[in-house]
């Protein structure tokens, strides 16, 4: 794909000047080098690439580059990249095998310097980013920004490491990422104070428009699991220049099927305005993170798209620095290839290491909700059987594991409901944050053989049914592979299938049992080291009296 000089033509969206209007665009050695308005030979739209705010892309499944391959086709052309999933497993090293992967494809890929790995101090990960480790990867270019600062307790309480964390992205000049679900009032001042200038975790509007009142620039998220884009797309047209689109997370069936060019799609379809939607994935990114992109202005690089029309919105051809990248659902960018890596060391688990001795008193557990990543909590009397609790499926009442998948220790065992499973069990090493295994199931041996295939393959999701065992391996850190975006997405599409005949009614089960161990996000979660409040951020008793 070697850049050349050529000429489009169209009907030209400036989405800086906020006008349309025919023409053509000269394009030498990947940059625009003249936009001249006349006659055009096609009535297609050009306009500038989308950009998704706020993605970690590990939970694709897929290496970035591959994830690449598939992002193109949907007229994406870069991504503001929190890498603190595979920080979690691998640390520096793991940030550093993401930015040089992605260096080898036409894609503009701007990571993120990691600010809590491991998220919190309540569970087991396989690396830390100290202050030492953030200095040296926010003194690299490629490097854009510090990712989401999830211990807003540490921010509100002036914890000296967390606001030396926040100090060295000032002194490297580059902006903060914020994470503070439900966070209102004076806290939330506070915490803007700081210096921290997004959010992508608002659940209500309400609390979005606070956040934007204080200066804090608002994500509009639709991921796999946590979809807000109903509750707050009419933020786009009430505060046009403080607004971004963002996935956050995005499973490799749902990046086939589209990506932020189908937000662009149903704000269009709301009747919100055309010049602000667009700047949402465009111009409003660009500026904040000072990216690299261009917005097809005279002396941009050539980063842009063309489409059919403004109502359908439909992808005809992507370009990167003036390389046409996609055609016509077709991605014209070469697989790369990467030796597997990884920090996984337990073997495998019994039956009896999961049991639940019985105690006076009610359980307490999570509920599950579609669609979001917050939890509910719960107390219910449990269901016995030889001296141990169960689980209940006809109450909807599973038993949930996590279990340390970097060294040998016990596992956190609690209950959840939502889950909705009537028989077998599930599991997965993509566990927000610390990637230990998530499993949960009717009973305890289905829930063990789903951990054991887990360990067995070093990584992946894995579902188990009567005889009937899947597995779809992930030998990077266990959480991604190399193997073809579109195969990746076809094995993971038919176990979502199976985990739905199981009887769940989730949307997307894996990606919602991946969110039960993510401790920074409230109410009730489950870490390897036991039951977790995210609002008191301590440890609680699974029974209570």
């Amino acid at each position: 794909m070697e850049k050349n000089s050529f000429t489009v033509s169209g009907n030209i969206v400036d989405v800086v000047g906020k006008r349309i209007f025919t023409g053509s665009i000269l394009v030498e050695n990947g940059i625009v080098k003249k936009i001249m308005e006349g006659p055009a030979s096609s009535d297609h739209f050009i306009l500038p690439g989308l950009i998704d705010a706020h993605i970690h892309i590990e939970s694709s499944m897929l290496i970035p580059s591959e994830f690449a391959r598939l992002a193109v086709v949907h007229g994406t052309v870069g991504t503001v990249s929190d890498p603190h999933e595979i920080a979690n497993v691998l640390g520096v090293a793991g940030v550093k095998f993401m930015i040089e992967n992605g260096k080898k494809v036409p894609f503009k890929f701007n990571f993120g310097a990691s600010s809590c790995v491991p998220a919190t101090s309540f569970e087991t990960s396989g690396a830390s980013l100290g202050l030492m480790e953030l200095e040296e990867l926010l003194s690299m270019k490629e490097v854009r920004y510090l990712s989401e600062v999830m211990n807003f307790p540490g921010v509100l309480f002036e914890d000296p490491e967390v606001m030396a964390k926040i100090e060295l992205a000032a002194k490297y000049g580059k902006p903060v990422d914020g994470h503070a679900p439900g966070l209102r009032g004076d806290d939330l001042a506070r915490y803007i104070q700081a210096g921290i200038t997004t959010d992508h975790e608002c659940f209500t509007k309400e609390e979005a428009i606070e956040k934007i009142k204080y200066g804090m620039k608002i994500l509009i998220r639709e991921g796999s699991a946590a979809r807000n884009f109903g509750e707050l797309s009419d933020l786009i047209d009430e505060y046009p220049e403080m607004v971004m689109f963002c996935s956050d997370d995005k499973h490799p069936d749902d990046l086939v099927e589209g990506h932020i060019n189908v937000l662009v799609r149903r704000a269009l379809g709301k009747g919100l305005g055309l010049f602000n939607v667009l700047r949402a994935c465009t111009l409003n990114p660009v500026q904040h993170y000072k990216l690299g992109s261009g917005l097809l202005q005279q002396g941009d690089c050539a980063d842009f798209i063309i489409v059919d029309n403004l109502n359908d919105f439909n992808i005809l051809e992507t370009y990167i620095d003036g390389v046409k990248v996609a055609e016509r659902g077709l991605t014209l960018i070469s697989a790369v290839t990467e030796i597997p890596f990884n920090n996984f060391n337990i073997g495998e688990i019994s039956a009896d290491s999961i049991q639940v001795k019985q105690q006076a008193g009610r359980i307490c557990l999570q509920e599950a909700y579609d669609g979001q990543l917050i939890t509910g909590s719960l107390e219910l009397e449990p269901i016995l059987a030889g001296g141990c609790v169960i689980s209940d499926p006809e109450r909807d009442i599973l038993k949930l594991v996590v279990k340390n998948r970097y060294s040998e220790s016990g596992a956190g065992i609690g209950f959840i409901k939502g889950l909705g499973l009537k028989r077998g069990a599930i599991a997965s090493c993509v566990a927000h944050d610390s990637h230990n295994i998530v499993a949960a199931g009717t009973d305890d041996e289905s829930i063990v053989r789903a951990i054991n295939l887990i360990i067995r393959n070093k990584g992946g999701i894995s579902l188990v049914d009567g005889t009937m065992e899947e597995v779809l391996p992930l030998p990077f850190a266990g959480i991604m592979t190399v193997e073809n975006g579109h195969v990746v997405a076809e094995k993971y599409h038919r176990m979502d299938l199976l985990v739905k005949a199981l009887g769940s009614p989730l949307r997307a089960p894996f990606m919602t049992l991946s969110f039960m161990a993510l401790l920074v996000i409230p109410n009730l979660k489950l870490s390897d080291k036991g039951l977790f409040n995210g609002k008191t951020f301590s440890f609680i008793q699974l029974f209570k009296i």
